[in-house]
């Protein structure tokens, strides 16, 4: 049988955020379950994760905002993604999202959103189920 590569994802911080526990419980849950994980840390600009992201090969990049900015930062790294012509990525993100924003972030390109209380569980199925190593 053929050993498939690992997804590699890389789990993101952008905007002046702090608040880094969900980020590194989901970094930590796709490691366990056999991904090759890339954490940023916090403060990242949509420049940087997107630069770090076909730097380093990503699948996917799933970001963690808290502060209220998704709606910007979110679909500035989908449009940087575009613009480097690595629109095989998927973008994923979670943190604090007013349903009222799931859908518009979602037709800017955002794949999948999770909000507290999503268990680690079902992020892990959501990334097999819509990644796919390149």
């Amino acid at each position: 049988m053929d050993e498939e590569r690992k997804i590699r994802v890389l789990i993101a911080k952008p905007g002046l955020d702090g608040h880094d526990r969900g980020a590194k419980v989901v970094a930590r849950s796709l490691r366990d379950a056999g991904m090759e994980v890339i954490y940023t840390g916090l403060h990242q600009t949509p420049e940087m994760i997107v630069a770090t992201a076909i730097q380093e090969g990503v699948d996917a990049v799933g970001m963690s905002i808290m502060s209220g900015a998704h709606n910007v930062l979110m679909p500035a790294v989908v449009d940087g993604l575009l613009a480097k012509g690595a629109e095989d990525i998927v973008v994923f993100g979670g943190g604090i999202i007013p349903d009222d924003d799931m859908e518009s972030l979602k037709k800017k390109g955002i794949k999948g959103l999770f909000t507290p209380g999503t268990s680690t569980e079902t992020i892990i199925s959501w990334v097999r189920e819509n990644v796919k190593p390149s």
